[in-house]
């Protein structure tokens, strides 16, 4: 095996595994030892755990050395972790765990193939960001194929999923199928049936790794290509897609909506039906039908301030009617708890876990709402008084200082949260809808004074919406730089390339948590 050897020195075939907790990291590598102890080979297994997708998988690294090499009375020195550029495998589990292996320098192009699933798990630093700051697959994708003088990709995690299995078995066949280690298939299988758990369904998934990871018409050893088998993997991942090709707008609205939907017909134009319909469907599903009817209402503030019908007004109708939308569906306590007690979260929480009908499934919700927003949820008056009171807030913050968790699943917790969500019945009357509705006032007032004069201008306003979302320190963060933004507006307002200074600052806010981007640039626009 050349893997096994440099030059005519014997030397350990070294393997470095990179997955997730629940993944099956630590079998994958007792399989590998196992496989090796069993047909002729030392091996050594040890781990350095991670935390997740904080600070990258648990690495198992596993070194194997053929028995026959070794001198009479002799033992290998076999090391306890993977060194960078002496690494003959890297399996990934999930895509971005390739790209730090990359960063980690264990992938080389003269030595490394290197096993990837191009599935993604979001990084937190993904999650957490205030925009969109998603990872481009087709790039990272781009960059395994580059670094490793062998890339075997395909989407592993959806070939597991469909044997009913973790992924470790589908890695485990696919690394098989490379024919990079010394040993047949059916050695690869006994492995599997020796560990004696769960090996029908491991034994397909192993199969169906097998299968993803070969090349048409071919045994064995593997092109020094990356491998996309149809049907089991998909071609390299394509970037996110844009808001126009997301975008799937509703055709119906139902009978409730009727004669909403008729008044969006005669009143707006038509190439605002589409994102309009999403936006009725999306007020009264949050509050009511009533709620809807104020959605149109608003914006015929801006449809009557357009100068006219051409693309560039009709674009500030839309973007404003998209973000109006999202703005009167913010979270307070109430929105947050309806949406976790719905049917639709139940369903999906089962899929994701492969809930079996004999297995009993249990959802617990850790809870940590703060004073501001239980008095957001109160009465406009109480919530001022609860807000400017010391004692009241320290008589609740005892309440709320550690959090509660919130079993869904049991009765309990479900009708706790049920009567939480029902207090929308009274979100008219709360504090926070009427600190909103001052809010959401004054942008549409802005748009709308721009509209006529300055098109690309006020449908960067409406734009810029996109940083208020969540609750809790996230909002009033996002609220904050919201509110920074606006203040400038008057000088961007005399500026030629004010539109594109706006959208400049907004993408600076969303892609700096800290803010000290966004304060640069906001200290270059004051006049």
């Amino acid at each position: 095996m050349a893997a096994a050897q440099r030059g005519t020195t014997p030397r350990a075939i070294t393997i470095a595994i990179l997955a997730m907790g629940g993944e099956g990291g630590g079998v994958l590598a007792d399989w590998l030892v196992d496989l090796a102890e069993h047909n002729g080979y030392l091996a050594q297994a040890t781990s350095v755990p991670g935390v997740a997708q904080r600070t990258g998988a648990t690495v198992y690294y596993v070194e194997l050395f053929r028995q026959a090499d070794v001198p009479p009375g002799e033992a290998p020195v076999l090391a306890l972790g993977p060194v960078p550029g002496e690494v003959d495998v890297v399996i990934a589990s999930e895509l971005m765990e390739a790209a730090r292996a990359l960063q980690r320098g264990l992938v080389t192009e003269d030595r490394t193939l290197l096993v990837a699933s191009t599935h993604r798990v979001y990084s937190m630093a993904e999650r957490t960001a205030m925009g969109d700051a998603r990872v481009d697959s087709a790039t990272l994708l781009e960059g395994c194929r580059a670094a490793a003088r062998r890339f075997v990709a395909a989407d592993f995690g959806r070939v597991a999923e469909e044997a009913g299995s973790p992924i470790s078995p589908a890695l485990f066949g696919a690394l098989a199928a490379t024919g990079v280690l010394p040993f047949t298939r059916g050695q690869f299988e006994d492995a599997i049936r020796r560990g004696g758990i769960g090996v029908a369904a491991s034994l397909r998934a192993f199969a169906a790794g097998f299968e993803s990871a070969q090349p048409a018409g071919a045994e064995g050893e593997l092109e020094e290509r990356t491998v996309h088998r149809a049907g089991a993997g998909p071609a390299p991942v394509a970037a996110p897609a844009t808001a126009a090709q997301r975008s799937a707008f509703p055709e119906r609205v139902g009978p409730r909506l009727a004669a909403l939907h008729e008044r969006m017909v005669r009143d707006f134009p038509e190439v605002c039906h589409g994102v309009l319909r999403a936006g009725l469907l999306r007020t009264a599903d949050y509050q009511d039908v009533a709620y809807a009817a104020e959605y149109l209402d608003r914006l015929e503030s801006v449809r009557d301030a357009l100068a006219d019908r051409s693309a560039a007004s009709l674009d500030v109708l839309s973007e404003t009617a998209r973000h109006l939308a999202l703005w009167m569906t913010y979270e307070d306590v109430a929105r947050v708890a309806d949406l976790k007690i719905r049917g639709t979260r139940f369903e999906r929480v089962a899929a994701e876990v492969r809930f079996a009908p004999a297995q009993q499934l249990e959802i617990e919700e850790f809870m940590h709402p703060r004073v501001e927003e239980l008095a957001d949820a109160m009465p406009a008056a109480f919530g001022r008084w609860m807000l400017r009171s010391p004692w009241a807030r320290k008589v609740v913050g005892r309440f709320t200082r550690r959090g509660k968790v919130v079993r869904t699943s049991s009765v309990g917790g479900y009708l706790l949260l049920y009567l939480v969500a029902a207090s929308r019945a009274w979100r008219r009357r709360s504090l926070r809808y009427q600190v909103e509705t001052g809010r959401m006032r004054k942008w549409l007032q802005a748009i709308s004074a721009l509209a006529a004069s300055r098109p690309a201008l006020a449908r960067e306003v409406a734009r810029s919406q996109r940083l208020i979302k969540g609750y809790g320190d996230t909002h009033a963060r996002g609220w904050g730089n919201f509110r920074r933004i606006m203040d400038v507006l008057p000088a961007l307002e005399a500026r030629a390339d004010g539109h594109q200074q706006l959208q400049a600052l907004v993408d600076a806010a969303l892609a700096d948590e800290s803010g000290q981007k966004l304060e640069q640039m906001l200290a270059a626009v004051q006049p």
